[in-house]
């Protein structure tokens, strides 16, 4: 994919966190997707595949008080990298995201934070 397309995909993804829509965001992802999780520390949990995926991302996506913001992001290759900052009642906690793209959707989200 072109990076202009990726940006375009990973922002639509992202609007879909933001919206804390759980079915538009999976309908972004490959079904083989992987989500490697922050935690528990040191190194998170990776689950693999939508419906593992799925149960890892339910209970972020049901705080509907929490957000992410994106600080700075840019692509190389088929990954899209960004930084954000997750904000949530009592606090926050600031981290990276590589994104990687296939076949015009996102079949990883490698996710990492400032321990």
């Amino acid at each position: 994919m072109e990076p202009d397309a990726i940006r375009a995909l990973v922002d639509e993804f992202n609007a879909a966190w933001g919206n804390h829509d759980l079915d538009a965001a999976l309908a972004l992802v490959t079904d083989d997707c992987r989500f490697d999780a922050t935690g528990p520390a040191p190194d998170g949990t990776s689950h693999q595949g939508r419906d593992a995926v799925r149960a890892a991302w339910k209970p972020i996506f049901a705080d509907s008080s929490a957000h992410f913001t994106t600080e700075a992001s840019f692509v190389a290759d088929d990954r899209f990298v960004q930084t954000w900052r997750y904000d949530f009642e009592g606090g926050h906690i600031r981290g990276i995201d590589v994104i990687e793209v296939r076949d015009g959707a996102i079949s990883a989200k490698l996710s990492y934070v400032k321990g």
